[in-house]
């Protein structure tokens, strides 16, 4: 499982032109979900990325987690993130989970935040969508799980 972090002033998901999601302060999340993936794994990364550390203090150092600043959180699916990009020319997604399997696990991650964390939206599993965002630093990680 993968998830890209990136802390943003404010980012939005539209589908079909309308906004389905938004947040002012807080971290755009786009979560790849691979074969081998199960709920507790997915807990997992999830309980890190409310704790990771990536919002900066009193010093400005990046000491503070997106709870320390009751931050808005956007999730997005996004299979991409499980391409397989090692060699070639076109990306393979043999390592993604099936989409109904990874349906299964967003729909899990969203009741799994909205039970531990105010302020969330998402995306819209398997919808094409455009994602609006003002990156904060730039500040971008990859976490991986």
């Amino acid at each position: 499982m993968k998830a890209l972090l990136q802390r943003v002033r404010s980012a939005r998901v539209d589908v079909d032109g309308s906004c389905i999601g938004e947040i002012d302060q807080g971290l755009l999340v786009f979560l790849g979900i691979e074969k081998a993936d199960d709920e507790s794994v997915l807990e997992k990364l999830l309980e890190r990325l409310l704790n990771y550390r990536v919002f900066a203090d009193e010093q400005g150092r990046m000491n503070c987690s997106l709870r320390d600043v009751d931050g808005g959180l956007l999730l997005v699916s996004q299979f991409t993130l499980a391409a397989e990009t090692g060699k070639g020319r076109r990306p393979g997604f043999s390592t993604a989970a099936e989409p109904q399997r990874a349906k299964q696990l967003y729909d899990h991650a969203l009741v799994w935040l909205e039970a531990r964390h105010s302020k969330l939206a998402s995306g819209e599993f398997g919808a094409d969508m455009q994602i609006s965002l003002v990156n904060d630093g730039p500040v971008t990680f990859l976490l991986e799980q």
